[in-house]
């Protein structure tokens, strides 16, 4: 029996695979790129790992991928070396012609370059080769200083922007993933709602919510919110700043940022009153509602993500509040937050097929309200929300 259909509930297909992999060859040999190197340690901040094996890199540790243009991919996990069995066992990956495992930890500072020497091991026969960096920030100081003064023949440059073109629009396989994820969150939703009670403290609510989310297949949680008195902000925060009790007449704010069980990340959140809603609540959660919109209707292929965030400060603007301070919309996938995202710096444009956020905020000292739900974007007609849950301020 196949092992890997007993232990990983959901896979991409292989055929998907190949269409990524096919993808990207193409864009390498037209830009005379030779391999591409990733090295990824987290799934939420880091999924090239992920889009290319199927695998996540979770944890903090370290996980490399050498893609050649010309044949299958080298992985370098952590794990015993040579010659124990490496990981992850090879019935878990496709398109991998060679597994090298090394016990790198970055808390054991002696180890960190150990990755980086199986790089050059591998690559240095190959000489004066083009060498593709994606997603350099993800990369230690020490991986990418070892390799780069020791592959001194070669050309290094960074290739996150071949990658992220192709991996920032869905296919229909990926939007089923998708469509899969925003429906446990919105079933998560509905469950919080008879979890938010008075006398419970916050964490009480998070660790109900993260249950729920792998209950329902979820594979990694991030839970953020809490409770606030009436006439004071909603906070955003982690389990850390989870001991306050609710009490009645609170509001409390939830954001799930939740994947689904093949690893696709969209976001819900939703504002709830234990009580009657606020005027000024109402009032900021109105605004939002029509930030959104605006912004919406400018989620079109070929639109520039600068001119949406230019039009949204503009909307701030007119109706008294300060311009955005952080990204108020991105797109999702194997990232947590990936390109595109909707605010200056941003090269690629917006096109037909994207999995977007749009997540404006409207606050002051006295209240805060926003509406968080993903779009897929279309190519003649507006962008489709993927939740169900209704966008409304909720009362229990």
């Amino acid at each position: 029996m196949d092992e890997a259909k007993i232990r990983i509930p959901v896979s991409i297909s292989t055929a998907e695979l190949e269409r990524r992999w096919k993808s990207t060859r193409s864009a390498m040999k037209e830009k005379g790129i030779d391999f591409l190197l990733m090295h990824n340690s987290a799934d939420y901040l880091g999924g090239y790992v992920k889009w290319f094996t199927d695998l996540p890199a979770v944890h903090n540790f370290p996980v490399t991928v050498i893609f050649p243009r010309e044949e299958e991919m080298t992985t370098i996990w952590h794990g015993a070396r040579s010659p124990r069995e490496p990981n992850p066992p090879a019935w878990a990956l496709r398109g991998v012609k060679k597994r090298i495992s090394v016990p790198n930890l970055p808390s054991l500072g002696y180890t960190n370059t150990y990755d980086a020497e199986q790089v050059v091991a591998e690559l240095l026969p190959y000489g004066k080769c083009r060498i593709g960096l994606v997603g350099m920030g993800q990369m230690s100081a020490a991986f990418y200083k070892y390799v780069s003064e020791h592959l001194t023949a070669a050309i290094i440059e960074d290739a996150a922007d071949l990658v992220d073109e192709i991996k920032a629009v869905k296919s229909d396989e990926e939007f089923d993933h998708i469509r899969k994820t925003c429906e446990i969150q919105d079933a998560v939703f509905e469950y919080a709602l008879t979890r938010i009670q008075p006398g419970r403290k916050d964490w009480e609510v998070f660790a109900d919510v993260k249950h729920k989310c792998l209950e329902l297949g979820s594979e990694q949680q991030l839970i953020i919110g809490g409770s606030a008195p009436r006439g004071t902000r909603v906070p955003m925060f982690h389990c850390h700043y989870g001991n306050r009790v609710i009490a009645k007449g609170d509001q409390f704010y939830l954001l799930i940022e939740c994947n689904g069980p093949s690893g696709f990340y969209a976001h819900l959140a939703r504002t709830v009153s234990l009580g009657e809603i606020p005027s000024e609540l109402g009032e900021k959660f109105e605004l939002a509602q029509m930030a959104q919109r605006v912004s919406l209707a400018l989620l079109r292929p070929g639109t520039d993500p600068v001119t949406v965030w230019d039009n949204y400060n503009e909307f701030l603007r007119s109706h008294g509040y300060p311009e955005e301070a952080r990204i108020f919309a991105h797109s999702q996938g194997y990232d947590l937050v990936e390109r595109p995202s909707l605010n200056p710096g941003e090269t690629i444009k917006i096109k037909a097929g994207m999995n977007i956020s749009v997540h404006p905020g409207i606050g002051s000292p006295t209240a805060f309200a926003n509406v968080c739900e993903n779009f897929m974007t279309f190519e003649s007609k507006n962008p489709e929300c993927l939740h169900k849950t209704p966008q409304k301020l909720f009362v229990i």
